[in-house]
Order: C-alpha cells, then sequence, then structure tokens
C-alpha cells in the first residue's frame, strides 16, 4: 500500500518544507504539497492549515506536516478542526512520545527555528513510533468526547 502524505506551509518555512518534502519522498511516501515554495510572498498559515486538514480528511493519508515560522501558528491552527491532533514537536524524544501516546496525526515545524536536532531525524522519529493504544486510547477519547462540546 502507497505510503501517502499532505504537506503544506506558509513563506516562513520554504526551505524546511524543501528538505522534509524530499526526504519523505526519498524513504517512499508520495507527498501532496499544497505550501508555498515562495519566501517572499506572504501567505496566512491559518489557510495554509485548513488547506491541508481538508486534504486529509478526503481520505487515503497516513499523516500530515505543517510548518510556518514557528511551528506555533499553523499546529494551533490545524487543532481547531474536528479529530486533529497536531504536534509541534522540538526534539526525537517528544516525536515519539506524540506518536505513541497521542497518535498525532500531524506534525509541525518552525522554518525559523534553530533545533537541537536534525528536523529529519525528529521526523524520522515520528514515523518510526507507533501508537500504544491502552490508557492512551482512552485518553484520546477524552479529547474528542470535549471536541464534541466545544
Amino acid at each position: 500500500m502507497e505510503k501517502k502524505c499532505v504537506m503544506a506551509n506558509d513563506h516562513g518555512a520554504v526551505e524546511l518544507a524543501g528538505k522534509l518534502r524530499k526526504h519523505l519522498e526519498d524513504l517512499g511516501y508520495s507527498v501532496t504539497y499544497l505550501g508555498t515554495d515562495n519566501p517572499d510572498v506572504s501567505v496566512d498559515y491559518p489557510r495554509q492549515a485548513e488547506k491541508a486538514v481538508e486534504e486529509y480528511r478526503r481520505g487515503g493519508y497516513d499523516f500530515g506536516v505543517l510548518l510556518c515560522g514557528t511551528g506555533i501558528g499553523i499546529s494551533i491552527a490545524a487543532n481547531k478542526f474536528h479529530g486533529i491532533r497536531c504536534a509541534l514537536c522540538q526534539d526525537t524524544y517528544t516525536a515519539t512520545m506524540t506518536k505513541k501516546h497521542n497518535n498525532a496525526n500531524f506534525i509541525a515545524f518552525g522554518g525559523r527555528v534553530e533545533y537541537k536536532e536534525d528536523p529529519l531525524k525528529i521526523l524520522d522519529a515520528y514515523l518510526s513510533s507507533e501508537f500504544e493504544g491502552g490508557r492512551h486510547q482512552r485518553r484520546i477519547n477524552e479529547i474528542t468526547e470535549i471536541e464534541r462540546h466545544c
């Protein structure tokens, strides 16, 4: 089965988006790229998150990658959508745990952030981790219940 990812970014993360996209393609992922490749033209990150989530919801995607200058704004925007769990990971540990414990379906990065670890390794940690289920599924169910009431 083909591995598929949706990716979007704003003008603040063009270079990193290109690196992550190439890395995913080298790993055999088909990447539906909805981002901008022009760092000189301002693009609003909430709309980029919206486009990626709408595409993800069409089905067939394993996960999504979102990028803006810090990763903060685009992850906040994505998390406004029901069923989306977007994690802004700063290192391989948080990337591993967001998959194992939160079953995050999106991961976010900041194009203007100086990471202590290579963002490609952070992405690899996310990709190589598996959701543990159990008590963690109960907590995801609780998040889903909160979404229904808000």
